[in-house]
């Protein structure tokens, strides 16, 4: 089997704004499981023809936080239409950090969300 990255994992505080906000995105949930020895949650998502790409896990008892460090940039999303997928975004209440921007003269268009942990979701409109 060739590799290939499987999943990218988030830590969430509440898990119904986080669902909210990920199903916002396109996402679905496809399954959810009990580990660490039963001390946590994983809620498996899936954007549609897509495998379970995304894990957010909840920690039993976490109420504060997590510090998301200066090493974490963001994840990216492919959109057709970045000015639509806005448009549909802010009727649900989320609002990009600042307006599209060409990555680079001629290249895609670029736009950051913040997801309600503040994990950073970046919108590409290839072009």
């Amino acid at each position: 089997m060739p590799r290939a990255l499987i999943h990218t994992m988030l830590r969430v505080l509440d898990e119904q704004r986080s669902l909210v906000f990920y199903e916002a995105l396109g996402f679905s949930e496809t399954g959810r499981s009990r580990v660490g020895g039963d001390t946590a949650t994983i809620i498996f998502m899936a954007l549609p023809g897509d495998g379970d790409r995304l894990e957010l896990t909840l920690n039993d008892g976490r109420t504060e936080p997590y510090e998301l460090g200066e090493a974490y940039g963001h994840i990216a999303l492919s959109v057709d239409d970045i000015e639509a997928e806005l448009t549909q975004l802010a009727a649900k209440g989320i609002s990009p950090e600042r307006p599209p921007y060409a990555s680079r003269p001629g290249g895609s268009v670029i736009c950051f969300i913040a997801d309600p942990d503040g994990y950073r979701i970046e919108l590409v409109e290839m072009r």
